[in-house]
């Protein structure tokens, strides 16, 4: 089975702080990092270091990135193609040759109360539903029954590829729209503050609910 990941890829900058400033303060960050970003993009990084592991056993499923970046050329894109292993395929990632920059976050990280205030810039324009359709039909024949979409374009894949696996995250307080986008996927991943937000006191209560009003997808409570 194919996995292919859909969503932003992001640059991230994040400033360590002692505690978050106040507006128009002057304060010194205690340390920064930069790094690679994105739900998606962190999703295949996890998925790719277990592809590796199971590569003797003859189980590695490709894995594959659908993803808007800038131009080809720009040291934005050589960054984020180079914080890939051999294990994920970016052949279908859309470029923007008109752009130079990279979608942007800004983290400050309090280390006083753990908090994290990001910020975001992506000046990219996003992808089409055209330009998705052209992805999932360069698959052919084979997509229908051996492919597994996390998680754009959701209409169009139910219509053209009724059998291939989809899923989701739902994962940000408050958000319109997400429980009926959970409700479509075959697979959904519940965030902690999403669920505390909506008032379940742990994740084996969430599923429980959550399976009435998802109920294609396959639910799962970790044991510990």
């Amino acid at each position: 089975m194919k996995l292919i990941g859909v969503g932003a890829c992001y640059m991230d900058t994040v400033l360590g702080v002692s505690y978050y400033p106040s507006e128009d303060e002057k304060l010194r960050a205690t340390d920064i990092s930069h790094r690679r970003g994105g739900n998606v993009p962190n999703t295949l990084e996890v998925l790719q270091q277990l592809v590796h592991q199971d590569k003797d056993r003859g189980h590695a499923p490709p894995l594959s990135l659908c993803s808007v970046m800038p131009s080809a050329s720009s040291v934005g894109s050589g960054k984020i193609k180079a914080s890939f292993g051999p294990n994920v395929d970016l052949s279908h990632c859309l470029y923007r040759e008109q752009c130079v920059e990279t979608a942007s976050s800004y983290i400050i990280r309090s280390s006083s109360t753990g908090s994290r205030t990001i910020v975001n810039y992506n000046d990219l324009p996003e992808m089409t539903s055209a330009e998705f359709a052209a992805v999932a039909d360069s698959f052919g024949s084979e997509a229908e029954t051996t492919t597994w979409y996390h998680f754009e374009c959701m209409q169009y894949l139910r219509r053209a590829y009724p059998t291939v696996k989809i899923s989701v995250e739902v994962e940000k307080p408050g958000r319109a729209g997400l429980q009926e986008l959970a409700a479509e996927a075959d697979v959904v991943f519940y965030s902690k503050g999403w669920a505390l937000d909506r008032g379940y006191r742990d994740s084996a209560t969430c599923l429980r609910d959550q399976a009435g009003k998802a109920e294609k997808a396959y639910a799962h409570s970790p044991s510990t």
